[in-house]
């Protein structure tokens, strides 16, 4: 029986899907596999270039694409191993085994969900690990990170003044590569559906917080990241961006007099997505 389940949620990600899931054999060690493929209505045949490639791999093929937090859902509730390993089609294992992985896992029965150290293709370290905004560092990192990438309030965000080489409990952690606890989802929830894709991570490791479990970031596995290879350059993501800080907003930081803020939350979310779009040559 498995011991660890890998989901790869897959849309139009071309060869990467399949040097991920190799990437993941290669780093087993000896840790037992199971590995599910959740496509969502890819048209670039990647899916089915990865099966021909591992045929022990499983495919859950969608009609539609679903978003992210439902495709995640699938695959974990197709699968009944211990722990889950969420990988994003475009990243890779590049150091260190899932084997190692799951120990840091059982060294804190009490983590429902694990971060992986997540490095950028020039090997630059990702902030995959960050800090729940409060209020107010979320409005400035907000407004002013188009234009002021490093401001005080988005570096605290980021947690910049720590370099990720040491093991720290955390707030959130990125959902591009995340160990989760089945016994702990069992307890607080899978992803939230109503995030099509973005921030359903933060609102996964909050509530495991929420729920007495803690959230962990290790250095004890090492990936490496491409980021936004299916989403670069399209305007409905930067769009789902803002739509999905703006419902974690209402769901976890707008109750009592606070709701009177989510006219003014929402505008200035969608005065950010409309510069990101223009920076980015969307518009």
């Amino acid at each position: 029986m498995a011991e660890l389940a890998v989901v790869v949620v897959n849309w139009d990600s071309g060869e990467r899907v399949s040097r991920c899931v190799r990437s993941v054999f290669e780093s087993a060690g000896d840790a037992r596999l199971e590995v599910v493929i959740v496509d969502n209505d890819s048209r670039d045949g990647s899916a089915d270039a990865a099966i021909a490639e591992f045929p022990q791999v499983r495919l859950i093929q969608n009609r539609d694409n679903r978003g992210f937090p439902s495709a995640a859902n699938q695959g974990m509730r197709a699968t009944d191993s211990e722990f889950v390993l969420l990988i994003n089609p475009d990243a890779e294992v590049v150091a260190r085994t899932l084997e190692g992985f799951l120990k840091v896992a059982r060294d804190h029965p009490r983590a429902g969900v694990i971060g992986a150290l997540t490095l950028n293709p020039d090997r630059t370290i990702y902030p995959s690990a960050r800090r729940v905004p409060t209020l107010v560092q979320g409005f400035f990192h907000t407004t002013l990170g188009p234009f002021w990438p490093r401001n005080p309030w988005s570096r605290s965000y980021r947690m910049e003044e720590w370099d990720r080489r040491s093991e720290r409990q955390v707030d959130w952690v990125s959902g591009s590569s995340v160990l989760l606890r089945r016994a702990a989802l069992a307890r607080v929830g899978l992803f939230d559906e109503a995030y099509f894709m973005y921030v359903e991570d933060m609102d996964l490791c909050t509530r495991m917080r929420d729920g007495g479990w803690e959230v962990w970031f290790s250095p004890e596995l090492e990936i490496e990241h491409v980021g936004g290879t299916a989403t670069a350059g399209k305007k409905r993501m930067t769009l789902e961006h803002s739509r999905s800080i703006y419902t974690f907003f209402v769901k976890h930081r707008s109750h009592g007099w606070r709701a009177s803020l989510r006219p003014l939350a929402w505008a200035a979310l969608r005065l950010r997505a409309a510069v990101v779009s223009w920076r980015r040559g969307e518009l």
